[in-house]
């Protein structure tokens, strides 16, 4: 069977064409971090704008998507997975493709033109180099120790942090032109978050314009959006890859499936021109906190809970563990139990939004993964669960669930992690030579919260959990 390609498009079905005719697009939007969820998400959205807005998408570390993207002219598809059966179709999103590293100068180079308007990112958690202390940046991290080392000009940085930094001292440098950058991972605030890590790192560098460019950061010509996005975006299977060929009759080695829910809430605050993201449907708002807190509090704090209950009881998908007797009842309980920690916005009806979490993780046709989902669960839990717990105690209501959700992912770290996690070694050392309960306190302390680790009557509640 044939590649995708531009030369294939001819030959694809109708209903698979791209929206639009690529090849057109200059490269407008720099992405950092090339992985199925944003060519599943702002991608598509960047493509139902149907104007002038192309994406250089940047690979941060392995090149096999990279690669596959460019064997095929960077074409692929996206397969959504209804219920009713998939829809497979191609987009044409990407301009251009990089590696962060081996193409460092190209991807400065975009970064300083005065054309690119918009920088976005999803890098995951454990992408910002974070200390899980204080949520600022790691300087002690050998990522970030090496991207400080690097020179700005010619070395090539690792890290997003650096990149952005590196990238943004070029703009100022030549064009000095507005520039906004959009982070679109799962992090409270995450667009102030990711503009105190880039002033932070550029604080810690020796560049004679540091301060210029502190200054520069500042002001309004660089602005850091709050983002929510939302989509189900599982691990492309081989299975995926042979339902995608035989959709559109041709190989495509970069395939991705999604569910057919999608939301993309963002702050409206940009320092220059961005797409008509309106028309995929995005919404632009003037606060995001609510939007933001609900999905990270609910959908993926439940998907955390789920993913741990459900591989403790021998389930392998979402989907699956919501078929079980109490998949359902795990997430409305949790939720409830979350729900006054939520502030309220217009429009934002937080049973209705719990129904559709429910109807979401029910399809069985998206099969994400619960080891998936788990993964870097250490650096996940403590905004998904952790901040509740402290505000609810506060209030001096009781957290019987989260507590149980505690228990059920210390048990995990005590018996060996079922997935990845960066912490995975130093959380099962915490129950060497250690009681139940002071085992806990160490875990709770690896995650940043010493003051729950003090809560004694938190401690007692989550180690009584752990025999059951």
């Amino acid at each position: 069977m044939t590649g995708l390609s531009n030369a294939a498009l001819d030959a694809l079905p109708h209903a698979s064409l791209p929206a639009a005719r690529p090849g057109g697009r200059r490269p407008r939007i720099v992405h950092l971090g090339l992985g199925a969820f944003h060519r599943a998400h702002q991608a598509l959205y960047t493509e139902a704008a149907e104007e002038d807005w192309g994406i250089a998408g940047v690979a941060q570390h392995s090149r096999a998507v990279l690669d596959a993207l460019r064997a095929q002219d960077n074409l692929y598809s996206v397969t959504f997975r209804d219920p009713e059966g998939p829809a497979t179709r191609v987009s044409g999103a990407l301009a251009e493709t990089l590696h962060a590293t081996e193409d460092a100068g190209r991807l400065r180079e975009l970064l300083a033109a005065p054309a690119t308007a918009v920088v976005t990112t999803t890098v995951t958690e454990k992408g910002y180099r974070r200390d899980p202390a204080g949520g600022g940046l790691d300087l002690t991290d050998p990522l970030i120790v090496a991207d400080l080392a690097a020179g700005p000009d010619r070395g090539a940085h690792a890290t997003p942090v650096g990149q952005l930094a590196a990238g943004l001292r070029a703009r100022l440098r030549g064009s000095g032109a507005p520039m906004t950058v959009v982070c679109c991972d799962n992090m409270a605030g995450n667009g102030p978050v990711l503009a105190r890590l880039v002033r932070e790192f550029t604080a810690a560098t020796a560049w004679p314009e540091r301060d210029e460019l502190l200054s520069w950061l500042a002001s309004d010509a660089v602005s850091f959006p709050a983002t929510v996005v939302d989509r189900i975006v599982p691990a492309t299977t081989e299975g995926d890859l042979a339902t995608a060929a035989r959709a559109l009759g041709v190989r495509d080695a970069a395939a991705v499936s999604c569910e057919p829910y999608t939301q993309w809430v963002i702050e409206d605050r940009f320092a220059g021109a961005r797409p008509h993201w309106e028309a995929g449907g995005a919404e632009f708002v003037a606060d995001v906190t609510p939007y933001q807190l609900t999905k990270l509090r609910l959908l993926n704090g439940a998907h955390t809970l789920l993913a741990h209950l459900g591989l403790r009881d021998g389930r392998t998908t979402v989907a699956d563990a919501l078929a079980t007797g109490w998949g359902e009842s795990a997430v409305r309980t949790l939720c409830a139990e979350v729900a006054p920690t939520l502030p309220t916005a217009p429009g934002l009806d937080v049973p209705a939004y719990v129904d559709t979490l429910v109807e979401r993780f029910t399809n069985p046709a998206v099969r994400h993964r619960l080891d998936q989902v788990a993964t870097d669960s250490s650096l996940k839990i403590p905004e998904r669960w952790l901040t509740p717990v402290r505000e609810l105690r506060a209030a001096g209501h009781g957290t019987p669930y989260l507590a149980r959700a505690l228990a059920v992912w210390a048990a995990a770290s005590r018996d060996g992690l079922p997935y990845a996690d960066p912490a995975a070694a130093r959380l099962h050392a915490a129950w060497q030579t250690r009681k139940p309960a002071d085992a806990v306190r160490a875990l709770l302390a690896l995650l940043g919260a010493e003051d729950l680790a003090a809560d004694d009557a938190l401690v007692a509640e989550v180690t009584g959990l752990l025999p059951r």
